[in-house]
């Protein structure tokens, strides 16, 4: 079945998101572990890695679940795709 040029933007946009949004875990989750001993500044009263290891990746894997959900329910809206439950 052949995509309508509406099916391509939405799966495009779809695409990009999710590419930015793990681009975003990626740095989040291996980046601070890597760099860990070069971020030694304080942050909050402990260790900047640490403190990420301990609280900031949770809180910034929340906001990268919470951003795709509002994200993909506006798009879903702007493409005429969402499934009409409230």
């Amino acid at each position: 079945m052949r995509r309508t040029e509406n099916q391509r933007r939405y799966w495009r946009k779809n695409l990009v998101v999710t590419a930015l949004l793990l681009l975003v875990w990626f740095a989040v989750t291996f980046g601070v572990s890597y760099f860990a001993r070069a971020l030694s500044f304080t942050f909050f009263g402990w260790p900047f890695s640490f403190w990420m290891g301990a609280q900031g990746a949770l809180l910034v894997y929340c906001l990268i679940v919470g951003f795709y959900a509002w994200y993909m329910n506006r798009l879903d809206i702007e493409h005429d795709v969402a499934d009409g439950v409230d």
